[in-house]
């Protein structure tokens, strides 16, 4: 199964300025929704709190600091699940990533709450591709798969 973990980022790696942030800045959100579409979308409690809404047409998981990810994991039904958030939730799920599509924007924070919160380990990345999303902006979608 792929695990792909997917987020829109600034250009010094923050995915949200705090937890309760309700995110408004993204521009991937076409792509984000056309991606996910009928697929599990596994997320943390603040990311899953700060949703203006249920995601449409996606199985979500709701996952806690002391859930196991193998176990939540094997819940999933299909060939691909989407890791969305937050940053300890990534952390928590990143030795079962399969692929990363990260959404750079011309954003600098300075801080928040990164991508990852914590990483052991380097993590290798294979370029697979690149999808426009605001070409005049600058903002692209790059999809890569994680080297174990």
């Amino acid at each position: 199964m792929k695990t792909i973990g997917i987020a829109a980022i600034t250009m010094d790696g923050f995915i949200a300025k705090n937890s309760q942030e309700k995110i408004i800045w993204t521009k991937d959100l076409h792509i984000f929704k056309k991606q996910t579409l009928n697929h599990t979308v596994i997320m943390g409690s603040n990311t899953s709190k700060s949703l203006p809404s249920k995601l449409a047409d996606r199985r979500s998981i709701v996952v806690h600091r002391s859930d196991n990810p193998n176990e939540i994991l094997k819940k999933v039904k299909g060939s691909k699940c989407f890791i969305i958030g937050g940053g300890r939730t990534f952390s928590k799920f990143v030795n079962h990533l399969t692929h990363l599509y990260l959404t750079p924007h011309p954003l600098v924070f300075g801080k928040g709450i990164k991508l990852f919160e914590a990483l052991d380990n380097e993590i290798k990345l294979v370029f697979e591709k690149q999808i426009p999303i605001f070409p005049k902006e600058g903002i692209y979608q790059y999809q890569f798969k994680i080297k174990h």
